[in-house]
C-alpha cells in the first residue's frame, strides 16, 4: 500500500473526540472550584481521577490487542468520553463529578491502543505520515477541548457540555460504518507484508524500552501539570480572567497540534533520540522562566518554546517504542501513544497539594526539574538498528 489511505482520517477524528472530551475537565477546574466550594488539592485529584483509570487500562487494552483484537473498542471510547462529559452538568456531588472525570480518561484509554494498531495496518509504507496524522487528531482535541468547555462554562451555559456526547456519538457511527472494509483491507495489508518480509522488528528490547518510560514519565508530567494548572496560573498569578486561562490552555495545544505533525518530520531529518535531546534541553529553560513570569504577554510568547518542547517529541516517542517492542506494537502504543498524555496526571494532586501549602508558582517548579531528569533519561536511548537501516534506504 503505497498510497496514503484516507480513511486513516476517521481515526483522526476518533483521536480528536476521545481527547477533546478528556482535554476538557482541566478547563472547568475554575467552574467546580467556585461552584463546589473545592481546594487546588480537590481539584488536581479531578485530574488525577481522569488519568488514574486511563493510566492503568492503556497498556491493558494494548497487551490484550496484540492477541485479540476487539475492533469495537474504536467507537466505544469515544462515546463513554463524550457521554461522561454530557453527564457533568446534571452532578454536583464531588465524587459523581470524580466518576465522571475517570470515565472520560477510561473512554480515551480504550480508543488508543486498538485504533493505533489499526492506523499502523492501513499505513503501508507511509507510517510515520499515518502515525503523525492520527497523533494531530488527539492535540487538536486536547485544544479545543478546554476553549468549548471554557465557553460552556463562562459564557454561554454549562449545559452545552452535552454537545460532547452528541459529537462523540456521531464520530463513533461513522467510524463503526467503514470498520468492515478497513479490517477487511487490513487483514490483506498483512498478509502482503508477511509475505514481503516487511514491517517492523520482530525482536523486544525491553532495557531500551524501560529508559524510553522515563522518558514518556517526563515528558508526560509536563504535560499533564500544564493541561491542569495552565489556566489557574493565569487566574490567579498573572491576574487573568477565566475565558484568558482557557484560551491560553488552547493556544499550547493548538500549536501543539501543528508541531506533533512537523515535529515528526523534523525527527525524521534529525532522528529521534536527537529529537528528544532537542526537546527536553529546551523544556528547561523555558519551563524555568514561565514558572516565574508574572506579566501574562510574556508568558503567552513562551508558550510557543513550551509547545515545542512538549509537543515535538511525541511521535518520536512512539515510533521508538513501536520499534523497541517490534513483537508487541499494540501493548508499545498504549505506554507511548496514551501514556504520553494521562502517566503525569498521577503527579498532579501531589501538585495541587504543594498549591494549597506553598503556592502555585512554588508547586510548578516542578516543570523545570522533570525537564532536568527527561533529559537525562533521553541521553541513555539509542537509536535501534532498524530506523538505521530504513533510513539508509531512504536516503
Amino acid at each position: 500500500m503505497n498510497r496514503f489511505d484516507p480513511r486513516i482520517y476517521l481515526f483522526t477524528l476518533g483521536h480528536f473526540s476521545a481527547d477533546w472530551a478528556q482535554g476538557a475537565i482541566p478547563a472547568l477546574l475554575p467552574y467546580f472550584i467556585a461552584t463546589c466550594n473545592l481546594n487546588y488539592q480537590d481539584a488536581g485529584t479531578l485530574i488525577f481521577a481522569n488519568i488514574l483509570l486511563s493510566s492503568i487500562a492503556q497498556p491493558v487494552f494494548g497487551y490484550y490487542a496484540d492477541r485479540v483484537s476487539k475492533p469495537w473498542f474504536v467507537p466505544a471510547g469515544p462515546i463513554i468520553s463524550g457521554v461522561s462529559l454530557a453527564v457533568l452538568p446534571f452532578v454536583t456531588d464531588y465524587w459523581l463529578i470524580f466518576l465522571c472525570s475517570m470515565l472520560s480518561g477510561f473512554g480515551s484509554a480504550v480508543y488508543h491502543p486498538e485504533a493505533a494498531r489499526m492506523v499502523n495496518g492501513l499505513a503501508g509504507v507511509q507510517k510515520g505520515r499515518a502515525l503523525g496524522t492520527f497523533s494531530v487528531g488527539g492535540n487538536a482535541g486536547f485544544a479545543v477541548g478546554p476553549m468549548f468547555a471554557g465557553f460552556c462554562a463562562y459564557v454561554f451555559d454549562i449545559h452545552g457540555l452535552i454537545f460532547y456526547g452528541v459529537f462523540n456519538t456521531v464520530a463513533a457511527l461513522l467510524i463503526h460504518h467503514y470498520m468492515a472494509g478497513i479490517l477487511a483491507d487490513i487483514a490483506k495489508e498483512q498478509r502482503v507484508e508477511q509475505k514481503a518480509h516487511t514491517g517492523l522488528a520482530q525482536e523486544n528490547d525491553w532495557p531500551s524500552f524501560g529508559k524510553l518510560s522515563l522518558v514518556i514519565l517526563a515528558r508526560s508530567t509536563g504535560f499533564s501539570v500544564c493541561n491542569a494548572f495552565i489556566p489557574l496560573f493565569w487566574i490567579h498569578v498573572l491576574g487573568t480572567s477565566e475565558q484568558a486561562g482557557s484560551f491560553a490552555l488552547t493556544l499550547l495545544f493548538a500549536m501543539g497540534a501543528v508541531i506533533t505533525y512537523f515535529g515528526g518530520v523534523l525527527s525524521d531529518r534529525l532522528g529521534f533520540v536527537k529529537m528528544l535531546h532537542l526537546s527536553f534541553l529546551v523544556m528547561i529553560p523555558v519551563m524555568f522562566l514561565l514558572v516565574r513570569c508574572t506579566d501574562a504577554m510574556i508568558a503567552t510568547a513562551l508558550l510557543i518554546p513550551a509547545s515545542f518542547a512538549l509537543f515535538a517529541p511525541y511521535s518520536g516517542i512512539v515510533v521508538l517504542g513501536q520499534t523497541y517492542l517490534g513483537k508487541n506494537i499494540a501493548f508499545a502504543s498504549g505506554v507511548t501513544l496514551g501514556l504520553q498524555g494521562t502517566l503525569g496526571g498521577l503527579v498532579t494532586p501531589l501538585v495541587g497539594r504543594a498549591a494549597d501549602s506553598y503556592g502555585i508558582v512554588t508547586a510548578l517548579q516542578i516543570l523545570w526539574i522533570v525537564a532536568v531528569l527527561g533529559a537525562i533519561a533521553s541521553f541513555t536511548l539509542h537509536t535501534p538498528a532498524t530506523l538505521k537501516r530504513k533510513k539508509k534506504q531512504d536516503a
